[in-house]
């Protein structure tokens, strides 16, 4: 199976992808030459992980009928001080409400499927970078 995507410049740094039927425009800050049209490559990477698992965690959690009023997922990176300023490790936060009463086994199960069955972006990221998880009841 393969997958492809294709990225069209508009101008100056400013590029669009359609993706699924939606259109994505990327961009860079006015102070390197964009226009701050849209987000930054590298940091949409951080959303697909928290998006990716997110999904999963949440599709696990209304299968085991579990009470969840509100749901937050943070990623924390790490990213090197020099060029190229790539990401070295990430650690996904999941967010619960305390008050919603959750199964904690139950929680904690769909966290593990996801970060060690499902996401595929935290699988691939993990190949190459420590990728670690917590789960925060606020």
């Amino acid at each position: 199976m393969t997958k492809e995507i294709q990225m069209r410049w508009l101008e100056d740094l400013a590029f669009e992808s359609e993706l699924d039927g939606h259109s994505l425009v990327l961009d860079a800050d006015a102070n390197v030459g964009g226009k701050d049209r849209g987000p930054r490559p590298k940091d949409l990477l951080l959303v697909s992980l928290a998006g990716c698992t997110a999904m999963d965690v949440i599709s696990v959690l209304k299968k085991m009928r579990e009470p969840v009023s509100w749901f937050n997922v943070k990623v924390d990176s790490k990213l090197t001080d020099e060029h190229p300023k790539k990401f070295t490790s990430f650690k996904v936060i999941y967010q619960f409400k305390k008050s919603d009463g959750l199964a904690p086994q139950n929680v904690q199960k769909a966290v593990e499927l996801s970060q060690n069955k499902y996401c595929g972006v935290s699988a691939t990221l993990r190949d190459a970078h420590e990728v670690t998880w917590e789960i925060e009841y606020l």
